[in-house]
């Protein structure tokens, strides 16, 4: 029965649209769980990857369990630990929920009992708990410590700046630049970790669930990150020592550290590096698949006949092909809806696949550019397909068409992949309402001159279905007139 609702959790949490927060277990042992929290915006834990693991521990007593009464059923309290380390001296992370010993934690590790009213109860799911210890990734940490709760004279102020600039520091340093390193298998140098030290890593390590998932959200915050550290660059000095708080001791729990934004900055900039190539490794390891005819490639090559033909049947010439062949690289050209501000906009994106997928998701990239506040500067778009259809790749290709012709989306900080469009779009200023929109419209209209550059497909199908633009009678002509030449070899136009 605890199996059944455990694994029930599980499952609603998956299913869920929460963007910060992710769940996975072994199929051996559900009752351990690994968790992802995803740090709040506009806090000094912007984005960053927090990962607990939550071990249940029986308490009910043995001997209330009779033979005769089913209804005396063993209850389990989690154990919440943050496993988010750093490989030094640098903080650890602890938090541990009782229900005989009630506790709190920061993300220090230092841990004191809570009130009466703050136990916790079996009646509580996972998600209230990991929303709990969310809740401590807050703007002001400093008035999480005990005693510190209303502290908020001039010496304090100055303390808590100065406490959020060490705690914004580690967390950027340890939870995202460590974790993507060790993920890619990097040093801090930049350069490989050795097989064998990797080998050993990994064998340390055996289920890490998150890799993927942290893969694809650097992507998506990126830009967020270097902001971050341009902003800090400007508050503290390079090599400044980590002011130490009232109530850190120096030999229990004290954070101590320097201040060393551009190395940071060099680190970061070396994981985007490895990520963007990461997809052209998945692209050569696709053609030797193509060759053994595995799995996953007969299953993207009929996916991808699936899509083709159901884009055919659609009411908007979108078109998608393989590129040279190859079932893991896909090429979608997309056309902007009449009567949107994408009207008339001609737009090619990438689809890669890797040979793990649907285990190692697709990474989407608009290789046209389009300012759009769900598309980040270097094209890599921000969409959530289905949990339930993860390996449906129609599903995927919906979800990233839904996300650009949304009329009136829901703000949601968890999205924010370009910092400036968001600004424009959601500023509470009509007239940068405006000028969001005009950006908007400007990029379409460029892209038709991007599209002269790249090598764009045009579908054939029926004349009523081309966009604004495009009639559909003389195709060659229409071509022309939009910018297009037969001389253009990159062009590849099909005749109705």
């Amino acid at each position: 029965m605890l199996t059944r609702g455990l694994t029930q959790e599980l499952s609603d949490i998956q299913k869920g649209s929460d963007l910060a927060i992710a769940v996975a277990c072994r199929d051996i042992d559900v009752r351990n769980i690994k968790a992802l929290i995803v740090g709040p915006h506009e806090t000094p834990s912007p984005f960053v990857f927090i990962k607990s693991i939550l071990p249940r521990h029986r308490t009910c007593n043995a001997s209330q369990q009779t033979k005769g009464n089913a209804d005396l059923t063993p209850t389990y309290t989690p154990t919440a630990k943050f496993a988010c380390r750093s490989s030094g001296n640098g903080p650890g992370f602890h938090i541990l929920l009782s229900r005989r010993a009630p506790t709190e934690s920061n993300l220090l590790g230092r841990t004191w009992r809570g009130e009466r009213s703050e136990e916790w109860s079996s009646a509580q799911g996972l998600e209230s708990i990991l929303l709990s210890i969310q809740s401590l990734l807050s703007a002001n940490p400093y008035e999480n410590e005990p005693g510190f709760e209303d502290a908020n004279g001039e010496s304090d102020q100055k303390m808590q700046r100065e406490y959020v600039q060490k705690i914004r520091h580690e967390n950027l340093r340890i939870s995202i630049i460590q974790r993507l390193e060790s993920y890619l298998g990097l040093n801090p140098d930049g350069s490989r970790i050795s097989n064998d030290a990797k080998e050993a890593e990994e064998s340390e390590v055996p289920f890490e669930p998150f890799k993927d998932l942290c893969k694809r959200r650097f992507l998506w915050y990126y830009t967020s990150y270097l902001t971050a550290i341009e902003r800090s660059k400007l508050e503290v000095k390079e090599r400044q020592a980590f002011v130490r708080m009232p109530f850190e001791s120096q030999f229990h729990n004290s954070m101590e550290g320097r201040f060393n934004y551009p190395e940071l900055e060099r680190r970061l900039k070396n994981i985007k590096a490895f990520l963007d190539a990461e997809p052209n490794v998945w692209a050569e390891e696709g053609v030797a698949a193509m060759a053994q005819e595995t799995t996953v490639c007969v299953n993207l090559q009929h996916q991808f006949e699936q899509v083709s033909a159901a884009l055919k049947r659609g009411d908007m010439p979108h078109d998608v092909t393989l590129e040279d062949g190859n079932p893991f690289v896909w090429i979608i050209t997309y056309f902007g809806r009449p009567m949107t501000n994408l009207d008339g906009g001609l737009f090619r994106i990438r689809m890669n696949f890797s040979p793990r997928f649907p285990d190692e998701q697709p990474r989407v990239r608009f290789e046209t550019r389009i300012f759009h506040h769900h598309v980040a500067d270097d094209g890599t778009a921000c969409y959530s397909p289905n949990p339930l259809k993860r390996e449906d790749i129609g599903s995927h290709i919906a979800a990233i068409f839904a996300v650009l012709e949304e009329d009136d989306p829901a703000y949601d900080p968890r999205e924010i992949v370009n910092p400036e469009a968001t600004r424009m779009y959601w500023g509470g200023d009509a007239e940068k309402r405006k000028m969001y929109n005009r950006r908007l419209r400007r990029s379409v209209q460029q892209s038709l001159e991007s599209a002269s550059r790249l090598p764009v497909r045009f579908p054939a199908c029926k004349s009523t279905d081309w966009p604004q633009g495009f009639s559909g009678i003389d195709l060659a002509a229409d071509a022309a007139s939009a910018g297009f030449t037969r001389e253009r070899k990159c062009m590849q136009i099909d005749t109705i």
